[in-house]
């Protein structure tokens, strides 16, 4: 009997419809009052194990039917496609899944394609062969209209791999993807994309267009940049990628729609069918838009900068501002959305009031991608050499003035006319003294919340200068900050140290000041409660700081990122706008005032600890 039963599940894994017959019959034949038998979903269990023994793998990997209590039952569509993608091993079971996800589209569309992009993930894992490379085309076919990452590794499949953009940059790039799907599916309402200059991210909006285009070719998006020119490529490359029988594979993509007309002349591309306002128009701010053009799908604003000499004038800045909320953003209608893509010249141009603006606006997303990471590493180092190395970002910084490399490469504008602490101007050292420190003393600006920071700088005395020898900046777990903290008083053989007792700050310093001890340190630690208002504490004691701290020379740090981020936070602190980082200011200025105290034999009044 079992022999019998083998050989017809074998049969009946054929078609969907011989399995539902299959497993009907045997609820049928087990059911001997001949009362209707329940044929139902089970969620997965181990009596899969049991299909997949009669039903050989080698033959049908897609699970469809399901034993318990003695019976079979069928599985729905939905979980034979969520099964077989899962269980998929050989190109043939992938092959079988995609077949159920494209049944399943039918009833469920988002769970079809949240599967086959699943799916699609999973073919690296599998063994490479023609079937395989034929189902990664019509996975990604299957997902392109709707998926902006297939659509982007999709249109480029026919053209020659050295010169295709997207795949060799896709690691990097699919934080942007990702981004701009969301925007197209309504999770955002505005998304601010800031990298690095030649790093892709005006090409990759140009393909976001495309794919729009092809959407909804009826709904307009309008596109504005600080100059035609500019716009002028992106109308050129629009046309390219969309034109029939090109290198691109756009028209796969959305077979119904076409060009329909085309204005060279005022950069406007019409699809589908001829419109009032075209589908994709172009134009420059401040060029007169009123009447012209219309943006309802999304308001496209590319680099309204045109340079630093426009970016340093904050009356020029906020007339571009003016011009943006009058000339572009009065031309949306409905529930248009934005997408900008800018170097963050300076704290007063559209992208950085903008985020500002959005601050605590969860429809609103403003990435930051720059040059170097934190493990001063290059973020654009991309396949077959088309990106930008890790030598090449250090050595730009190294011939750049510190502004113009924050705003140019780490997408982190300071206004100069504002800066607290320009770098040129910090006094650098090589090596310390070549005699004992007068003292050895730290303060630390202890961590509060969320992405703040510890700050701990170590100061070596001597005469009326303090030698900044090495400083804690770490925003990790508190367990394992307050470790580094209670290490570094110990290494230095700090004397005295100041913690400041705000929020947790004076359970830390308790801690430490035990660990301390039990390791043989000698440090004193003392805490002092802070009700000074941290800007005006800050401001006040930057001189001290310029007159009377010394840094590491850069040549010295190099291969310290933790001291680098340090001089970052203390030289990228302005007056002028709005600071993400304040801690490192925080705790120079603390550094100030107990020195000061310090050297004017005065008493401090705090809790000492032990």
């Amino acid at each position: 009997m079992l022999a019998f039963l083998h050989s017809v599940a074998v049969w009946c894994a054929a078609t969907h419809w011989a399995a539902f017959l299959f497993g009907f019959f045997l609820n049928f034949s087990k059911n001997k009052k001949g009362k209707k038998s329940t044929i139902n979903s089970l969620s997965a269990t181990e009596n899969d194990a049991i299909i997949i023994k009669i039903v050989p793998s080698a033959l049908c990997p897609v699970p469809f039917l399901k034993f318990e209590g003695g019976r079979f039952f069928i599985l729905k569509i939905s979980e034979i496609a969520k099964e077989s993608t899962m269980r998929a091993k050989t190109a043939d079971g992938a092959v079988y899944a995609f077949a159920a996800i494209r049944e399943l589209e039918k009833e469920n569309f988002k769970q079809a394609h949240k599967l086959s992009v699943d799916l699609h993930n999973k073919l690296g894992t599998l063994p490479r062969c023609n079937d395989l490379i034929e189902l990664n085309r019509n996975l990604l076919l299957f997902n392109a209209p709707y998926n902006f990452d297939s659509f982007c590794q999709y249109i480029e499949l026919d053209r020659d791999p050295k010169s295709r953009f997207y795949m060799p940059r896709r690691k990097q790039l699919i934080r942007m993807v990702n981004t701009l799907q969301k925007l197209e599916d309504g999770e955002l309402d505005i998304a601010g994309i800031m990298m690095p200059p030649g790093t892709g991210k005006s090409t990759t909006a140009i393909f976001y267009l495309t794919w729009l285009a092809g959407r909804n070719p009826d709904m307009p998006i309008l596109g504005g940049s600080h100059s035609n020119a500019f716009l002028r490529g992106v109308y050129d490359e629009c046309l390219r990628i969309m034109a029939k029988g090109g290198e691109y594979l756009w028209r796969d993509v959305f077979p119904g729609v076409c060009i329909a007309r085309t204005n060279a002349q005022d950069m406007m591309i019409d699809m589908y069918k001829p419109k009032r306002f075209a589908t994709l128009e172009f134009s420059s701010i401040g060029s007169g838009n009123a009447g012209k053009v219309r943006a309802q799908k999304l308001l496209y604003c590319d680099d309204l900068v045109s340079g630093i000499e426009e970016a340093m004038s904050r009356e020029r800045m906020d007339k571009l501002w003016q011009l943006y909320t009058t000339d572009l953003r009065q031309r949306k209608i409905g529930e248009c959305r934005e997408l900008h893509i800018a170097t963050p010249w300076s704290l007063h141009d559209p992208m950085d009031r903008l985020e500002r603006n959005n601050e605590n606006n969860p429809r609103a997303e403003f990435l930051h991608m720059p040059a170097l990471n934190e493990e001063e590493k290059s973020n654009f180092d991309y396949a077959n050499g088309v990106g930008f190395s890790t030598k090449f970002y250090i050595d730009m910084r190294e011939s750049m003035d510190d502004a113009s490399w924050r705003a140019l490469f780490m997408t982190s504008p300071i206004e100069r006319e504002g800066q607290l602490y320009p770098e040129d101007q910090l006094r650098r050292y090589f090596e310390l003294p070549d005699k004992a420190p007068e003292a050895i003393i730290a303060v630390c600006d202890t961590k509060e919340k969320g992405s703040d920071y510890a700050v701990l700088p170590v100061a070596y005395k001597y005469g009326d200068d303090f030698y900044i020898e090495e400083c804690v900046c770490d925003n990790g777990a508190p367990d394992v900050v307050e470790t580094r903290l209670w290490m570094v008083l110990v290494k230095h053989k700090v004397q005295l140290a100041q913690f400041e007792s705000n929020s947790a700050g004076g359970k830390v310093a308790e801690k430490c000041q035990q660990e301390v001890k039990a390791h043989g340190g000698i440090t004193r630690i003392v805490t002092r409660y802070t009700t000074a208002n941290k800007e005006t504490k800050i401001i006040v004691n930057s001189p001290w700081v310029m007159e009377h701290c010394l840094f590491k020379d850069n040549s010295v740090i190099k291969n310290n990122k933790e001291y680098r981020r340090v001089l970052s936070f203390l030289t990228g602190y302005t007056m002028a706008g709005k600071n993400r980082h304040d801690d490192v200011p925080d705790a120079f200025a603390m550094l100030a005032q107990y020195a000061q105290g310090l050297n004017a034999g005065k008493v401090e009044i705090g809790t000492r600890i032990w």
